[in-house]
């Protein structure tokens, strides 16, 4: 289990005291909240019948705007854009909000040719002010209405996608044909998903299991036919599996009267469709009606709807109030999967909820440490002590309680809190999101990214302290730009000396173009390297061109006396690009790299999502992870770990391998990887999952890749799972566990997992590794700084 997001209060106070940084954080004057990740997504699906066109309400034109949409487009062509435009409209007089919604829309392939959109929340936020009920998770557009205020403004309120190979009309003509589909009826069926018509539930087909372990607001109006609320019902269990796949009603009195006093019946077809069941009207009671069809699962050819049905308006309005409670029933089950992690005189307490913890009406968590006998109580996971003696070990018992009594007590593992790594500042005025590192005219030298101002920035340490300057971001001309600079951040050097160039990748977040600035020590040049085409390079075209993809994600590079070479991942196409420029070439040559086909010892999967490369003096190592398949909710349930190599700049020179395959116990690796070079050569580093964590790792793992060598394996446990963010220099490995750092020492014969540090910043953080007057740190942004770090 992650830790989820908390912003503000006492749990921001409690995660400070674990904090080192010599100086103290930004105030944050948000009050307190919990915010997750939103994987549930919501379809609508193409389908024959017979057309229906709804008749047209009262002209938009008319009525007063009650909420303001922005919407970013991902390849969008003009006439969907304007399609998109009037959905946007229609909402804006419908859903009130005094917060601007953003929309990241993409058009692009769906992962199933029947699937015509998709759609989910940005975030889901829980506890926050004025929220109607805080046990509940509100997606973000209307967390933020019935808060007032953006919860969260480093992100979009909603994801649509689009799939760019359906039978569209694509007039904007309005009318009715029988075999085309009208795109601003799915704009509108979408767009009601992302703003909370959308339930959490979650079924295991081979179990028969059901899952609603964050109920939505969507979750607490729904009932099964005795009355009970859905999302009372035990998580998991046979009965709430039961229950999404029988018959489901809403039971909002709003929705309730708009639908002449029935309780609406919702769509949960025998067999759980994950990505419908339960998130629609149904289909067969709703089919007919001009008015209420919009919500139901499948839009047919021809089918025109022109706004949300007065249900469907009334279903969200009732989302807006706070439910009625349930009923405790029996005593609290023992709490799940408990554990106590590593933390500098403090330890963190996490677990899962009780299975009926919603039946029961769980009230609250208490932990208590059985050395000490210290006794803390909280509504949600994790729970935190601290004042505790780094080297002692701990356990703790965990029990639920409710107005009935108490659950068993659970013991967690003991705990052995370990000091922090001292920690120096870097660059106090920059957040340090993106930080990379390389040596440059025999100095270390860093590359990194202030999220507030969207600035590149570069540090040279000059013997005594760190020389920063600007690189882009804070616009100019000469190929600068002001647009924010974002990610794919990478760096190499070539030449010798200390006549050396040093050659940056970067994206914006705008544009969504691959950036390239070349330094000599002296002064910068600018160039764009790839996203700024006229069209889009199919992955399927032989001849490789600059593309209008979106290739902001992930790069690497490696130079070297013959030139540069970057790899990085274009996001529209899912596949690995590539552009070289020798030095007897004044332009960029472009090649694919891997991602088109299942020949050759490619693969025909999702790839490079995180990328690495690094230059041996011979030859090009560019590492990446390859999704192969997701489940409905988005999440990763299949990946490898692939190297690519080659000794030339020829597109045809590739080399492939797998170093770590999907298999059943091992079905997913990647989450992140690393290429480090230490005095034994080349060392690729990831994360791996069991098939009892998917979706989250579970394992670091690491490989000597410049010569035959086995896959080595360290386990977490005690410190939390790893996640995103893992860098390695070939002898230490840092990663993030579970929101703080961790990292391992593979130099030793038995490598060991040690604790670096624990942070209050919720976000991934990025680290790298430099030596700096013969001493090694280890460089991370923290709590808005980038810092310094050392044992």
């Amino acid at each position: 289990m992650s830790l989820l997001k908390r912003f503000g209060g006492s749990l921001l106070s409690s995660i400070l005291l674990l904090s080192l940084l010599s100086t103290p954080p930004a105030a944050n004057a948000l009050s307190p909240f919990l915010q997750r990740e939103a994987t549930q997504w919501a379809h609508v699906y193409a389908a024959a019948g017979n057309a229906k066109v709804q008749s047209a309400g009262a002209p938009v034109a008319k009525l007063d705007a009650k909420s303001k949409f922005i919407v970013n487009y991902r390849n969008f062509p003009k006439w969907a854009e304007r399609d998109f435009q009037i959905a946007v409209e229609i909402w804006s007089h419908h859903f009130a909000s005094s917060v601007p919604i953003t929309i990241e829309a993409s058009w692009s392939r769906s992962s199933s040719s029947e699937i015509l959109g998709s759609a989910r929340p940005g975030s889901f936020f829980s506890d926050f002010d004025k929220s109607p009920d805080p046990s509940l998770w509100y997606p973000s557009a209307l967390a933020n209405a019935i808060a007032g205020k953006d919860l969260d403004t480093t992100e979009s309120e909603m994801i649509i996608q689009v799939n760019s190979l359906a039978d569209w009309n694509t007039t904007n003509d309005g009318l009715s044909y029988p075999n085309k589909y009208d795109l601003k009826s799915v704009f509108l069926h979408e767009m009601g998903h992302g703003l909370g018509f959308l339930s959490a539930a979650s079924y295991d087909s081979f179990l028969g299991f059901g899952y609603i372990d964050e109920p939505t607001p969507f979750d607490a109006y729904v009932q099964v036919e005795d009355g009970r609320r859905l999302s009372d019902l035990p998580s998991p269990s046979l009965e709430l599996g039961e229950a999404i796949t029988g018959r489901l009603f809403w039971s909002g009195a709003l929705g309730v009267a708009a639908n002449n006093g029935v309780k609406p019946l919702l769509y949960t077809p025998s067999e759980f469709d994950e990505g419908s069941s339960v998130s629609h009207l149904d289909e067969a009671t709703f089919a007919d009606s001009t008015l209420e069809a919009m919500m139901t699962p499948s839009l047919s050819a021809g089918e025109i709807f022109r706004e949300p049905g007065p249900l469907m308006l009334a279903m969200m309005e009732d989302m807006r109030r706070k439910p009625p409670a349930g009923v405790a029933v029996g005593l609290p089950s023992e709490v799940r999967n408990p554990k106590a992690l590593v933390g500098d005189g403090s330890a963190i307490i996490t677990f899962d909820p009780s299975a009926n913890a919603r039946t029961a009406q769980i009230s609250s968590y208490t932990v208590r440490n059985l050395r000490t006998n210290q006794v803390k109580s909280a509504s949600t996971s994790p729970i935190i002590f601290t004042g505790l003696k780094n080297g002692n070990s701990y356990p703790f018992s965990i029990i639920a309680s409710n107005s009935n009594g108490s659950s068993i007590p659970v013991v967690t593992n003991n705990v052995t809190p370990q000091a922090s790594w001292r920690i120096t500042n870097a660059d106090g005025k920059s957040s340090g999101k993106e930080v990379v590192s390389t040596s440059f005219n025999g100095k270390p030298l860093l590359a990194y990214i202030d999220a507030v101002s969207g600035d590149l920035k570069i540090g040279m340490w000059n013997g005594r302290i760190w020389i920063t300057k600007t690189v882009d971001g804070a616009g100019g001309s000469a190929g600068k730009t002001s647009l924010p600079i974002t990610g794919a951040l990478s760096v190499c050097v070539n030449g010798s000396g200390t006549t050396q160039v040093l050659h940056i990748f970067y994206a914006d977040g705008t544009d969504k173009d691959l950036r390239y600035a070349k330094f000599d020590g002296k002064s910068f040049s600018y160039d764009l390297v790839d996203g700024n085409g006229s069209v889009i390079n199919d992955y399927e075209d032989p001849i490789r061109i600059r593309t209008a993809s979106d290739v902001s994600v992930s790069s690497a590079c490696v130079a070297s006396a013959s030139g540069i070479q970057v790899f990085y991942r274009d996001e529209s196409q899912g596949i690995l690009l590539g552009a070289v420029k020798s030095n007897m070439s004044k332009t960029w040559n472009y090649e694919l790299v891997d991602g088109d086909r299942k020949t050759d010892g490619r693969t025909t999967g999702d790839v490079a999502f995180h990328l690495d490369a690094i230059f041996d003096g011979k030859t090009s190592y560019v590492l990446y992870d390859s999704v192969l398949t997701l489940n409905q909710k988005k999440e990763r349930t299949s990946g490898e770990v692939r190297l690519a190599t080659r000794t030339s700049f020829s597109a045809t020179g590739w080399v492939y391998k797998t170093l770590e395959p999907a298999t059943a116990s091992t079905p997913m690796s990647g989450f992140d990887i690393a290429l480090g070079k230490s005095a034994k050569g080349i060392t690729a580093a990831w994360m791996s999952a069991s098939s009892s964590t998917l979706p989250l790792a579970d394992n670091v793992r690491w490989q000597l890749v410049s010569k035959p060598s086995p896959v080595a394996t360290a386990t977490t446990y005690g410190y939390g799972k790893p996640s995103a963010r893992i860098s390695t220099d070939g002898s230490m490995i840092a990663f993030n566990c579970e929101g703080r750092l961790c990292s391992i020492d593979i130099s030793k014969a038995t490598p060991k997992v040690g604790f670096v540090l624990a942070s209050e910043d919720p976000d991934e953080i990025s680290s790298t590794w430099v030596v700096v007057n013969r001493v090694k740190y280890l460089v991370a942004g923290i709590n808005g700084q980038l810092a310094m770090l050392r044992p």
